[in-house]
């Protein structure tokens, strides 16, 4: 939902290369990333098709799996910001890969013809932003000392794919050198590979709707409970972790600031009132329960251009005490 790009880049590459391997090979040697074809006979519309369609079903899966999970950025910039990205992504990680084959060349005598075919570079430039922006929750601990977090799974098909072709690091080293580049505007190279506003309009109007997706109900994004009601409440214990973390934070920085002892009472504030049967019997008085937050209007219009209803702004950021970030990250994680 909200992210049609998203699904496109997920289903159309997927096809073609699905209908590539099983009934067009023929046809194959069309999406070969040929470097020597293009350096010296110029084939210029190699480097398009060899860098947009996989050759092999396995980076297919895995790079399928990792732009699902990258689709929370559509979510959060809009698709246009994001298609941005990718052009940007797209364009540097082409001209890093003939930079890296001549240095490999040069360095270790490695004569690199052809190269893993594949939108293998943004996608691996999509993990800059994903270590950066994304919040890490630890999830479980294996043997009591590796942490499970929700990022792990991630990075492990990042691995998977890193792994699956014996010159693929070539193009996730460009990958990775092209998404710092672009995210953190060195050269300000997001001003000049960007999507032009009448370009987007175009696509929104024609296949948005296409790839367009019905909202989710409130049922189908909560967790993972066997009931509504666990379900409700493992999203009310996630929230609270998060907010009194970011509480946490924000005391020690005041500390650090201005010094003194930090006043824990407040790291504490109850959410909401749950009426459940585990809390029947805790009724609390007008002293102790909270004045409501009051909510920006400025911040609910901020998350509802992301796409959210304003019911589950006002909620989370009530929740959030105005923390927009902490708003922003939990409503994305449900």
């Amino acid at each position: 939902d909200k992210a049609p790009l998203s699904k496109g880049l997920l289903l159309v590459p997927s096809a073609i290369s699905i209908l590539l391997t099983l009934l067009f090979q023929h046809y194959q040697k069309f999406f070969a990333y040929n470097l020597q074809a293009i350096k010296e006979d110029f084939q210029i519309w190699r480097l398009v098709c060899g860098r947009a369609i996989c050759l092999d079903l396995k980076d297919t899966f895995c790079s399928s799996l990792l732009i699902y999970n990258f689709r929370i950025f559509e979510r959060r910039y809009g698709s246009r910001k994001f298609s941005s990205f990718l052009l940007g992504a797209w364009t540097l990680s082409a001209l890093f890969d003939f930079l890296l084959v001549e240095a490999a060349q040069y360095v270790f005598g490695i004569t690199i013809n052809s190269l893993p075919s594949g939108f293998l570079g943004p996608v691996f430039a999509l993990f800059v932003p994903f270590y950066c922006s994304i919040p890490r929750v630890q999830v479980t601990q294996v043997l009591g000392y590796f942490s499970i977090t929700n990022k792990t799974l991630v990075y492990v098909l990042g691995l998977q794919l890193l792994t699956s072709g014996s010159y693929i690091w070539i193009l996730a080293l460009s990958g990775l050198i092209s998404g710092i580049c672009y995210n953190s505007s060195i050269l300000k190279v997001h001003r000049i590979l960007c999507v032009p506003s009448w370009v987007a309009k175009i696509f929104s109007w024609t296949l948005e709707p296409i790839f367009s997706s019905a909202e989710p109900t409130n049922e189908i994004r909560v967790g993972m409970g066997a009931t509504v009601d666990i379900q409700r409440q493992q999203r009310m214990e996630l929230l609270d972790r998060q907010i009194m973390m970011s509480q946490v934070a924000q005391m020690r920085r005041q500390r650090q600031q201005q010094g003194g002892m930090i006043n824990w009472n407040r790291l504490f504030p109850p959410l909401r009132h749950r009426h459940n049967e585990n809390y029947q019997d805790h009724h609390p008085s007008d002293q102790d329960t909270p004045p409501p937050t009051e909510v920006s209007e400025e911040q609910v219009a901020r998350l509802m251009e992301m796409g959210f209803s304003r019911g589950d702004a006002l909620e989370a950021l009530r929740a959030s005490n105005n923390d927009l970030n902490v708003a922003t990250n939990f409503l994305l994680q449900h």
